[in-house]
């Protein structure tokens, strides 16, 4: 097994000329018309590709399924509510727009709304068919990123109609269409299952009382994995056109973290780069169970870090932590990034990674 494997945390720009968009269709429905179909797959090799030729061991499919939607990655709330059964179609306002200030709010006016009207069940997503388009380009394995997750996409209903009244039951009912989701990419092949929610935050505006929601919420989605396929979670920083979110995710990761060291999970996906490592010393207290999957690379910024520099961040991470017990990643993803610059950042991970590999083997 490599020693600090390296991957990213899920999405890469999409290729210029890769301009097709599912817009709220099921990939079977869009792909009955031939030049989106080639589109998607050719771009979804390329992307792998760019991975290989960077020196990455863990490869993503960049997520070409999101669409351009606002936030950069708004696909990654509305590929999921546009797919499953019970959501209204609108985009509406998001529900606490009126509790935020100042770049927050320019945020969730990106993410908006959505309307329960209906019993909450599952739809087209096909997590296990993306997954094995993907894993049929590369002999590498490909990480499935799956999100956003139950607890994010339950803060941005009104509750119309149906037997679903809260978010508490909304993120309940959710859980079982990613668990369903989840176990199809199991069925697939996938050793790699990464859950993206960043709804971790939600307690620090919500309450105390929501810790254990979080959790549980999130254990009941990612149960029944089998042992020797990695479970990990990751809930970013915030991360809006480059922008940090100044509201939940103020206090930083030693504000949250500690209250999921229970979590069924086996690794924690986290940003440190974007600030510089601050609050790295908090993993040293992940209990022994747990790995770290250490966000060594800024997506908030066009800089091109050198492999000095990324390799600089793992020594602060391997400070606190066993080698064996850390993945080397981006931190969030790298949609919003041009295409070079994303190319460039994953090269230098490799190369900052391979440094470090030779002063401790």
């Amino acid at each position: 097994m490599t020693l600090l494997p390296t991957t990213i945390v899920g999405s890469y720009p999409r290729p210029l000329w890769f301009t097709q968009q599912l817009a709220g269709r099921d990939v079977l429905e869009a792909f009955k018309i031939a030049s989106h179909a080639e589109a998607f797959h050719d771009a979804t090799r390329t992307v792998i590709k760019d991975q290989e030729l960077a020196g990455l061991d863990v490869l993503t499919d960049g997520q070409m399924w999101f669409d351009d939607y606002n936030m950069g990655i708004g696909s990654f709330l509305w590929y999921w509510l546009e797919r499953t059964k019970g959501f209204s179609s609108e985009k509406l306002p998001h529900p606490a727009k009126a509790k935020a200030k100042g770049r927050d709010l320019w945020a969730l006016d990106e993410a908006g709304g959505v309307a329960v009207e209906g019993p909450i069940e599952r739809g087209p997503v096909r997590m296990g068919l993306i997954y094995q388009w993907a894993q049929q380009h590369t002999d590498k394995p490909i990480k499935a990123c799956v999100g956003a997750g139950p607890i994010q996409l339950s803060t941005l209903a009104y509750f119309r109609n149906g037997p679903v009244k809260n978010r508490y039951e909304l993120a309940k009912a959710l859980a079982e269409v990613f668990h369903a989701e989840i176990a199809d990419l199991v069925a697939a092949g996938c050793k790699h299952v990464q859950l993206e929610d960043l709804g971790a935050w939600m307690p620090t505006l919500s309450g105390a009382k929501d810790w254990d929601w979080v959790r549980e919420t999130v254990d009941r989605t990612m149960a029944d994995i089998p042992a020797g396929i990695e479970k990990s979670w990751h809930f970013c920083l915030g991360n809006v056109w480059g922008n940090k979110m100044t509201g939940m995710t103020a206090g930083g990761y030693r504000e949250v973290v500690p209250h999921y060291h229970d979590a069924k999970v086996d690794a924690f996906v986290l940003d440190f780069a974007a600030r510089e490592m601050e609050d790295i010393d908090l993993i040293r207290k992940l209990p022994s169970d747990k790995k770290i999957h250490a966000g060594v690379v800024d997506i908030r910024s066009l800089e091109i870090e050198p492999p000095e520099q990324i390799a600089d961040r793992i020594r602060k991470v391997l400070q606190h932590i066993e080698p064996e017990r850390v993945t080397l990643t981006t931190d969030c993803g790298l949609k919003q990034l041009p295409r070079v610059v994303a190319a460039q950042k994953l090269k230098a991970l490799a190369a900052g990674a391979a440094i470090v590999r030779a002063e401790i083997v």
